[in-house]
Order: structure tokens, then sequence, then C-alpha cells
């Protein structure tokens, strides 16, 4: 037996408990989890926290694309998967396993507490063997992912080292130029043909996201005061409706407008990051809900 392929050893762990468990935990790695946690990270944790994360998310977001269809390695074979939502896209390496090791491990390292590592590393395991138990990654897969989240989040820590602390505290402008020359360049060296549209898709988000919190910051440049539990049980619940509603109403509007294309498609992408950080906030003192 192949144990790095094989994936016979699943099927006698199933059950429809545990189903509901894996699935559970295999949500953590997926697009609307993010667009839920993100803010949240923002709005209620800290702000330049919030930013080193998302940013860190995007950095293992296209290693991950990248190898993919550089690797191009399949998933295990069709009659093993319990979750439909993979597609066509490749095995090695998994993304899930390689994002929530950057993003879990991330926010364990800024909050330096046991708790948070042992918290960490629970929902890493849990997302891990989600991902083997439904049948869409085998063990290689797994490895992988977490061996290349490590390697991120140690490039990472360097990058925030004070080497490239003038890189780091350029205005507004340079960053968002930067990104847009990144997502630029990724056209042009994306692996086998391939399109990096989703990757460029998450950048016009993180776009959005700058310019979101530039203007917050300008706004608002103490450290925000946040209200009691209620406060922001209203605050989080409140700005995640208005998320999927202004998502639902741009995408309705650039349909019924006969707008569509990857140009679209990425504005609505940089419109709801600017909302995350700018609108959102704004909204949020001007309830009086954040002083």
């Amino acid at each position: 037996m192949n144990i790095l392929h094989d994936m016979d050893w699943v099927l006698p762990l199933r059950s429809d408990t545990a189903t509901i468990v894996a699935n559970g935990f295999t949500w953590l790695g997926y697009a609307t989890f993010f667009l839920i946690a993100l803010p949240l990270t923002y709005w209620l944790w800290d702000r330049a926290k919030a930013m080193r994360l998302v940013v860190l998310i995007a950095i293992t977001a296209i290693i991950n694309g990248f190898l993919k269809d550089l690797w191009q390695d399949p998933r295990p074979d069709i009659r093993y998967a319990l979750d439909p939502r993979v597609e066509d896209s490749f095995g090695r390496p998994s993304g899930h396993a390689q994002v929530a090791f950057a993003m879990w491990m991330w926010i364990a390292y800024e909050i330096k507490r046991p708790w948070a590592w042992g918290v960490a590393a629970f929902i890493v395991a849990g997302v891990c063997m989600s991902r083997l138990y439904l049948g869409v990654h085998d063990l290689d897969d797994v490895l992988t992912g977490l061996a290349l989240g490590v390697v991120g989040m140690m490039l990472f820590i360097w990058l925030l080292s004070p080497t490239f602390a003038k890189l780091r505290n350029l205005p507004l402008v340079p960053h968002l130029l930067l990104i847009v020359i990144v997502g630029v360049v990724l056209f042009y060296v994306w692996p086998n043909g391939h399109s990096p549209h989703e990757i460029v898709g998450l950048l016009a988000l993180l776009f959005g996201w700058f310019v979101g919190a530039d203007m917050d910051r300008r706004l608002a440049p103490s450290t925000p005061v946040l209200p009691n539990i209620l406060g922001q049980i209203a605050m989080a619940v409140g700005g995640i409706i208005v998320l999927f509603a202004f998502r639902a109403a741009l995408t309705k509007g650039a349909l019924a407008l006969g707008l569509e294309g990857t140009a679209v498609e990425y504005s609505i992408s940089a419109l709801l990051g600017f909302y995350m950080t700018g609108l959102a906030p704004m909204g949020f003192r001007a309830v009086r809900l954040v002083k």
C-alpha cells in the first residue's frame, strides 16, 4: 500500500455524523468563510493584525494556486470524493491545508498565548483530516500543503523584519501599484496555459481592502473603542448581512446594466474589500457602535 496516495483506509471511517463534522471543518477553507472571517478580524480584533493576516492569506493563495497548476497532480479517484466543490482543480498542494496552517498559526503567533497555539493546531488538524476524509486530497497533497504553509509563514515573518520596514511604510499608492503589477505579471507567468483568474480576483479584493483601510485610518486614527459583547454581536451580524446584500446588489446591478467579464468581477471584489475596511467601519461609527 502506498500510504501517501492510497485512500481505501478512509472508507471504514465514514458515518453520517463524521461527514457532518468533516464538512464543517472543510467549510473553513472556502471563500464564504473568508468573506465572513476576514472582515470580523478587522472590525472586532485589531486593524494592523487583520492587515497582516489578509496579506499572508493572499500570498499563500498565490503560491498554492501557482504550484497546483504547475504540478498538475491529480486528485484521488472520484469514487472517494464527498466534496463536489473541488471542480477541475488539481490536488497537490492542498489549499485547505496550506491556507489553514498559515491563517490559524499566524493568528496564534499574533496572540502569543499557549491556548491560541492549541486552538490553532486543533483547527488545522481538523481541516486537514476533513480533506482526507472527504476523499478530495491524499496524504501527499495535505503534507505538501502543510510544509508550504510552514515555509510561507517563515517567509512572512522575514518580510515583517526591519529589513523591509521602509517598503512596508510606503504610502498607499505604491502598495496599490504593487498589487496591480503582481496581478498583471501573474497572467504572464502562470504555468501550463491556465488562468490565475481567481487569484487575481483575490488581489482585487486586497486592492479595495487597502484603499478602505487607508480611509479608515484617516477618519479614525486612534484605536477603535468597541462596544460591549452585545454591541459586537450586532456589528458582526449586521456587518456581514450588509456585506452579502452588497455583493448581491452589485452582481444584480452589473447584470441589469449588461456588464460582464473579468473587469466587472474584479471591480466587485475591490468594492467588497473597500466595504470591509472602509464603509463598514464608517457605518459602525455613524450609528455609535464604535467610538
